[in-house]
């Protein structure tokens, strides 16, 4: 784990389904890219909400 990350709840649609993923990234912008490059261009990202403990 990288200094300074966070969790991050993704909730995202690909293919009319909905799927909610944790992210662990510095930033919103970071969890956003990491589940577009993961899942796919074509994800189209719902919310993301950062999660505490």
């Amino acid at each position: 784990m990288r200094c300074g990350t966070e969790c991050f709840i993704v909730t995202f649609e690909k293919d009319g389904d909905v799927y909610t993923k944790e992210a662990r990234a510095k930033s919103q912008i970071e969890a956003r890219r990491m589940v577009s490059s993961r899942y796919g261009a074509d994800s189209r990202i719902k919310k993301i909400v950062k999660k505490y403990k």
